[in-house]
């Protein structure tokens, strides 16, 4: 098996904007995020090694960003962005599955985050739709 690059090109958003315009560092979630989908996922380390985990971290700043927008002010459709990255990293071999987990994982830190104060319910339940049309890709024959 061939084991991803580390990421290269763009930097992923540090942080995104309340409509109030207060600044949410979003790295401190990524890390979490991904600190529980490894505790789930235990083989990822051995099946993608060290550049597993920046593209965790990369990945889920990225999908932060974009469901805080939807949730903000709908400017970005996260639900529209996860399946386009589920066909990215099923091109690579990263099952969809995973992903949808993944967002759900999302769901669940950004609910119970304090940082996110009255964007955290919406931005969950856009993560939970997300995780759904990603996870409604592997019932299409």
């Amino acid at each position: 098996m061939t084991r991803p690059a580390p990421p290269t090109g763009a930097t992923p958003p540090a942080q995104v904007l309340t409509a109030e315009g207060v600044a949410i560092e979003l790295g401190p979630l990524a890390r979490e995020i991904c600190r529980r989908y490894h505790q789930e996922f235990t083989d990822e380390e051995e099946r993608y090694g060290p550049a597993g985990r920046e593209w965790c971290l990369h990945d889920n700043q990225y999908l932060l960003a974009w469901a805080i927008q939807d949730a903000r002010d709908g400017t970005v459709r996260l639900d529209e962005q996860a399946v386009w990255l589920a066909g990215v990293l099923e091109a690579r071999n990263f099952p969809a599955a995973r992903l949808a987990r993944d967002l759900e994982i999302a769901g669940d830190v950004v609910l119970t985050s304090h940082v996110l104060g009255a964007l955290a319910k919406p931005t969950s339940e856009i993560f939970a739709d997300a995780a759904a049309a990603v996870s409604a890709l592997r019932q299409i024959p």
